[in-house]
């Protein structure tokens, strides 16, 4: 049985290379996306992109190392101008800000390639229930598929066991 697949957007990277954060909330993100990357990445086929690359990148050297090693041996998906127009589209379609583009282009990944998740803790722009229900009417109105779009802690629940049809 085929495993389902999984866009990892670069939150789920940053948290795990996050020093220990003295939020509560963000306290628990992390160590929510550290017990799904122990018990249950193996479960899924994770891809990235090279817009997940190129955000990891940027800021502190020692930090983006450490979030490089994470990402390192997941397979990378081409970015095209298919992808660059859906992710316009979806833009648009979904009245992003214009500070929401990179949330775009990975959920046009996701879209695009037909991945069953986006793993995100982007709860502004990916993982928001007003988000999700544009989705739904675009996948009808498009006839395209949509990928169900989770937080770490939402694949924990029930367990993968619960995942297969």
């Amino acid at each position: 049985m085929n495993k389902p697949t999984l866009y990892l957007e670069t939150t789920v990277p940053s948290y795990l290379a996050a020093r220990p954060s003295r939020d509560i909330v963000i306290q628990a993100h992390q160590q929510i996306t550290w017990d799904w990357w122990k018990s249950c990445k193996e479960n899924y086929e994770v891809y990235i992109s090279e817009i997940v690359l190129k955000e990891i990148a940027g800021g502190d050297q020692k930090v983006a190392k450490k979030r490089h090693t994470f990402v390192k041996d997941l397979e990378i998906l081409d970015l095209s101008e298919d992808v660059y127009q859906l992710a316009r589209d979806l833009a648009v379609f979904l009245r992003l800000p214009k500070r929401a583009e990179m949330d775009a282009l990975h959920l046009s990944f996701a879209v695009e390639y037909e991945l069953d998740y986006l793993l995100t803790w982007n709860c502004a722009h990916l993982a928001n229930g007003a988000i999700i229900r544009r989705l739904k009417k675009f996948e009808s109105d498009h006839t395209r598929f949509v990928p169900v779009i989770v937080t770490p802690e939402e694949l924990m629940i029930g367990g993968y066991e619960n995942e297969m049809d």
